[in-house]
């Protein structure tokens, strides 16, 4: 039988029955959340989106790792895909959190695939998508993935964030920022983070 293959624009071939399979995952009742967040990590930038409007553009930081989505618990690399926001944390070291639903399905299959992490494991993640619930944040993929403030401010602090990609895979704004962030999120906010 002739396996038919996808080709998405990181290179990757992804078969079209697993794209198919993983689409029941998807829950029928998507976020009707007016905003949605785009995160460049080569511009180092957070776009909130209302529709196809450009409602405000933050400077961010990412994670120190570099290029390329996170695949391994460590490996301080901001993950790469669609996420949603799943809560808020406001007593952080970070002055604000909001974690996001990593690893997600595409993540949770890479992983499985790579042998990072085991059948049972992704469909423990599979299973809390589909539920519009938090994956397991203790498996190899790694976890408490965010976006979040600095916390307790320093000009040196404010310094590095401007200059460098300094966290160990979240997203970083200022706590201003985060404040003002806050006003366009909610859960389920949809977060697309791109290369």
């Amino acid at each position: 039988m002739e396996k038919l293959f996808f080709k998405t624009t990181t290179t990757r071939h992804v078969p079209i029955t697993l794209l198919l399979w993983l689409l029941q995952f998807i829950p029928a009742s998507a976020s009707c959340n007016d905003y949605e967040l785009l995160i460049h990590k080569n511009n180092q930038s957070l776009i909130v989106k209302e529709g196809k409007h450009i409602v405000k553009t933050f400077h961010i930081a990412t994670g120190k790792g570099g290029n390329g989505t996170k695949r391994l618990l460590g490996d301080k690399k901001t993950p790469i895909g669609v996420y949603r926001i799943m809560d808020f944390k406001a007593d952080s070291k970070f002055y604000f959190f909001m974690l996001l639903d990593y690893p997600n399905l595409i993540d949770a299959w890479y992983g499985y695939k790579n042998e990072v992490i085991t059948a049972s494991e992704f469909k423990k993640i599979a299973s809390a998508y589909k539920n519009q619930q938090m994956p397991p944040q203790d498996t190899a993929l790694g976890g408490y993935i965010g976006i979040h403030g600095l916390g307790e401010l320093t000009e040196q602090k404010l310094s590095i964030h401007q200059d460098f990609n300094w966290t160990e895979g979240c997203i970083a704004l200022t706590n201003d920022q985060i404040n003002e962030l806050r006003q366009y999120v909610r859960k389920g906010t949809p977060v697309v983070i791109q290369e």
